[in-house]
């Protein structure tokens, strides 16, 4: 129930950040309490980013631990937050020109929508523990800064 509630609130700020604002969505962001965005120590850059074929290009990225930047995807205009299609190692600190192949989904095209996130290697294995925990995490968890997922919203270019 946890991890639906987790992913429900996803689903609804990208539906915040694509669409119109009304105030009814407004009200239920406030009361979900968790924000999509970037902090003081960890941020995901998009300014500049580039796609080749399956291939996606960040310009930077910065993770305080060592970790992961994890692709989401969308189905029916809605982020599926329990299943990922492409992640890339990235060490503490700040890595420029990070890239993630989409590999478990059709190619991308202009437009396609994914949640692009940073997420923590946890037990410092270098392999992306994508098996969930418990009803809400896997067990490299999703990076937080506060009540702010260090996340985002793109499409492909």
């Amino acid at each position: 129930m946890l991890r639906r509630s987790l992913f429900l609130a996803i689903a609804l700020l990208v539906t915040l950040a694509t669409t119109q604002i009304a105030f009814a969505e407004e009200d239920a962001k406030a009361k979900a309490g968790i924000t999509m965005g970037d902090g003081e120590a960890n941020w995901i850059r998009l300014d500049g980013l580039a796609r080749e074929g399956r291939v996606f290009t960040f310009p930077e990225v910065k993770i305080a631990s060592d970790g992961w930047l994890v692709l989401h995807p969308f189905r029916d205009g809605k982020p599926v937050g329990e299943i990922y299609v492409g992640a890339g190692y990235v060490p503490a600190g700040t890595t420029k020109n990070v890239q993630i192949a989409v590999t478990t989904a059709p190619a991308p095209k202009p437009g396609t929508m994914y949640v692009a996130m940073l997420h923590s290697d946890v037990n410092n294995d270098e392999t992306f523990d994508f098996v969930f925990v418990d009803e809400l995490n896997v067990a490299d968890k999703a990076v937080f800064e506060g009540k702010t997922m260090i996340a985002h919203v793109i499409k492909a270019p």
